[in-house]
């Protein structure tokens, strides 16, 4: 569920969800008349007694967080709280509750946000954490003048030694990326904290996964295969570790299913520029934490024992050049313009498309056994107008039956219903245009794109801006159009969470496209 932790914004009050079923009406916890379904044992149930809430930090789909004050000890902490409205799934229950209990059961660390009271009240979940006010990753280095392999080499080896400690408490992080990274203060030496750990998983050893999770840059190729353990975290470093190095991600394209097929040919760039001049211990720790065969990855012991870690005070102090923090500073400037936009769109997919996505499972569940079969599923989406071809629809149903019982319960239901209704594509993204679109002229320009940016872009960091509008802009009018915008938004970038059960249904089906559409060879590479 993320941290806590920027600057304050200016963003507009949440919107009210409209006829939207509360799923904790009528539960209690014990005599005390709080609905308290969420978590077990939280701090207590009146958050204001302890802690005054201050200024906004950050919102996202399910909640907002804020500047919060321990009444008694006067100390500056983060509040995020979860609004029990928008916890549409059992999923995203289970997510919170155990975001919760791993975050309590990992031990104190430098580099670990810490979670300090839980308050479960009628309306909200509120988690009270430590204030990660330095800001994220990449916009630190950026903000320098001198990057080096040496600054690499010292926060990769943060990284690495939090999965490591993870990993020995027996936590699978699952979402590893610079955004999830933030510094404690705005001082030079200020920690580096891993902030978000609602993907995260307890795992025991040997124990293997298929639910696919995560953001798309940063996802190991064993993720799409549905069949991983811990060492996709250490793959996730390894991506991490590609770009601070150059600046771009390892396996990049223009689609989500592009992203997906270079991941799983892993085909590792070390010919563009600054890579010539990286020192060949840093490339070799890459391309073995970039290994697509987790036996043959590295560990995260292995990482930290590798040389360039060991001696990462010795790497090479030569500065990696403009480029590269250029490329650094736009690649998450544009992550931000996505985020936002991103926001834009969760907050449209409203409670009419989830009431339609729960009336479409009434009406194909004529039994009401909470499941449909493929028989079920063909008839109610003839009725709904939906007419799919037989091989199709059996391809669905076994994409979409996870615990492969022959049968689509409503959170594998909800899979399929992404992938044939595409939400998230033209419908919701033209609605984030017209968001940015402040005079309706049918462009993004200039002014409305650095206005959308204000929060996050310096006074010095007018190329970013246009650097941006050059990416973007190809017909070269000086301004964004909705096609183009369009095309961003569906370029093979990181979609975020904007439901925790829509980035995994939207990737279930992604590998779902990638097995039915690739080559043979792509499609024997995943087997």
């Amino acid at each position: 569920m993320g941290n806590c932790c920027i600057t304050p914004s200016d963003s507009s009050k949440e919107k009210k969800s409209k006829d939207k079923p509360n799923p904790f009406s009528g539960e209690y916890a014990g005599n005390n008349g709080y609905k308290s379904s969420v978590l077990e044992n939280p701090t207590g149930h009146q958050i204001e007694e302890t802690y005054k809430l201050g200024a906004e930090l950050g919102r996202g789909e399910f909640g907002v967080t804020y500047c919060c004050t321990d009444k008694s000890s006067g100390e500056v902490l983060a509040c995020k709280s979860i609004s029990k409205k928008k916890l549409r799934t059992k999923v995203d229950i289970e997510d919170v509750r155990r975001e919760v209990e791993i975050m309590k059961h990992l031990p104190v660390h430098t580099n670990i946000v810490t979670l300090k009271d839980t308050y479960e009240d009628d309306e909200a979940v509120h988690l009270v954490m430590e204030l990660c006010e330095g800001g994220e990753l990449f916009d630190r280095i950026v903000a320098r003048g001198h990057y080096t392999e040496r600054a690499a080499a010292g926060v990769t080896k943060t990284i690495v030694e939090i999965i490591q400690m993870c990993h020995k408490h027996g936590v699978m992080h699952r979402d590893l990326k610079p955004e999830n990274f933030l510094f404690a203060n705005k001082k030079e030496t200020a920690a580096l904290k891993a902030i978000d750990f609602g993907l995260s998983v307890f795992f025991k050893p040997g124990e293997r996964f298929n639910e696919i999770v995560g953001s798309p840059y940063y996802m190991a190729p064993e993720v799409l295969r549905r069949n991983y353990g811990p060492e996709i975290d250490v793959w996730s470093a390894g991506v991490i570790l590609y770009i601070l190095l150059c600046g771009v991600p390892p396996f990049w394209a223009e689609t989500e299913q592009g992203v997906a097929q270079a991941i799983i040919r892993s085909v590792v760039d070390f010919k563009r520029d600054p890579w010539p001049k990286v020192s060949d211990n840093a490339k070799d720790l890459v391309k073995k934490m970039l290994n697509p065969d987790p036996k043959l990855r590295l560990s995260a012991q292995e990482v930290l024992d590798h040389p360039w870690i060991q001696n990462a005070k010795k790497a090479p102090n030569v500065n990696l050049g403009e480029t590269v923090k250029a490329r650094l500073k736009q690649f998450s400037m544009m992550n931000k313009l996505k985020k936002r936009a991103l926001q834009v769109i969760a907050e449209h997919l409203s409670a009419e498309e989830v009431a339609g996505i729960k009336e479409g499972f009434k009406v194909m569940d004529i039994n009401n056994k909470g499941k449909i079969n493929i028989d079920e599923l063909r008839a109610g989406l003839q009725k709904l107008g939906q007419q799919i071809p037989d091989a199709d629809l059996q391809v669905l149903m076994d994409a979409g039956d996870v615990d492969k019982d022959g049968h689509l319960n409503y959170g594998e239901f909800v899979a399929i219903s992404v992938h044939l209704k595409k939400m998230g594509s033209d419908d919701h993204i033209y609605k984030a245009f017209e968001f940015f679109d402040h005079n309706k002229s049918g462009y993004i320009e200039i002014e409305e794109l650095r206005e959308a940016l204000a929060d996050e872009v310096d006074t010095n960091s007018e190329e970013v801006i246009n650097a941006i509008i050059q990416d973007v802009d190809t017909d070269k009018d000086g301004r964004i159009s909705y096609e183009e915008f369009s095309t961003m938004m569906k370029s093979g970038t990181d979609w975020r969470k904007a439901s925790r059960q829509y980035s995994r249904d939207r990737y279930n089906n992604l590998s779902l496209s990638l097995m039915r559409d690739t080559s043979v060879k792509v499609k024997d590479e995943i087997r």
